[in-house]
């Protein structure tokens, strides 16, 4: 069996593909539908049974799979929304919960990845590397990650089991729909266009230029790929980047879904950079990649336009989900 965290979500459901396409169907899904949108992005899939979160974190501490043969858990479930001031409940989701698992997991030598976060690195101005210099966290969102990767370093030398934590970068393609204001700017940008023929980015802030504050955009399948390398090697264990190590202005994007739409660069506007992200916003991220290429990752990254272009082409014929047919 293998169990698949946050499995209705963005990077996990699309995880769970990656696996049908492997020929895995015994995938136990763990999620909150409390946002029931999410049961879409399962539909499509193949899996053998559902749980909820807070069931299944119960069952994991009263002992309900300590003999279940289990072959690795990859752990997407986490409060995403960086701008919950929650603190509470951020540590709830996003350490204990984790932590958790972690233990479950190196207890009976599972191998483990789990969702960390290049937010890790703060405003980014002692760069992108996983190193404790580098890293500062803006928000509680950032410091619930952050928290998450230093238990695990304390572990790391006597763990016998792999744990994985890899800091995603930002993430954009299928499977998204239900992360709202938080769903990937390439989402945001053509729904925008569709609705308002346009596309609109922030001015100028922080020294850069309008809509040339910088991503490191990493393709939601290369993501899948990255997730699947670690679990070939179960040997590796460790904090790595998951980036494509280039950094690419927000501009890039937004001519990509007009050029998709067949539409000019004079639909590109810019709006004024709002005062509630001033101080909190990181305008530059690119992963450091020499850690994750050190131990082996060869497979690549998908160009931006041409995975912008593939986003747009599933987001016109089924609104951004896989279909069963898609999926198999």
């Amino acid at each position: 069996m293998i169990i698949v965290t946050g499995g209705a979500g963005f990077i996990g459901s699309n995880i769970v593909k990656g696996l049908n396409e492997r020929g895995r169907d015994d995938i136990l899904v763990v999620d909150n539908l409390t946002n029931m949108v999410k049961f879409k992005n399962i539909q499509g899939l193949k899996v053998m049974d559902y749980m909820d979160k807070i069931d299944f974190g119960e069952a994991v501490l009263d002992g309900a799979f300590d003999h279940e043969k289990i072959d690795v858990i990859f752990h997407e479930g986490a409060c995403s929304d960086t701008m919950e001031y929650n603190g509470k409940y951020m540590m709830e989701n996003n350490f204990e919960y984790t932590k958790n698992l972690f233990h479950f997991a190196a207890d009976r030598k599972i191998q483990f990845m789990y969702a960390s976060s290049a937010s890790t690195y703060g405003s980014g101005k002692h760069g992108f590397t996983e190193k404790p210099e580098c890293e500062e966290a803006l928000n509680v969102y950032a410091f619930s990650k952050l928290f998450m990767d230093n238990y695990i370093r304390r572990y790391l030398d006597g763990l016998e089991s792999q744990v994985v934590g890899l800091r995603y970068f930002n993430v954009y393609g299928p499977q998204e729909n239900h992360k709202g204001k938080m769903a990937s700017m390439a989402f945001q940008m053509y729904n925008q266009f569709r609705k308002e023929g346009r596309v609109k980015l922030f001015e100028g802030y922080d020294g850069y230029g309008p809509g040339e504050q910088t991503r490191d955009f990493v393709y939601v399948k290369d993501v899948v790929k990255v997730n699947f390398f670690f679990w070939d090697h179960p040997e590796l264990k460790g904090i790595y980047n998951c980036g494509t190590g280039h950094a690419h202005p927000f501009n890039t994007v937004a001519k990509a879904v007009l050029k998709h739409f067949g539409a000019p660069v004079d639909k590109l506007e810019y709006v004024p950079f709002p005062e509630v992200l001033k101080g909190k916003y990181q305008s530059y991220t690119q992963a450091d990649e020499t850690a994750l290429l050190s131990v082996g990752y060869d497979g690549g990254f998908t160009g931006i336009e041409e995975a912008v272009e593939e986003y747009c082409q599933v987001l016109d014929k089924t609104g951004g989900y896989y279909t069963r047919q898609d999926s198999l």
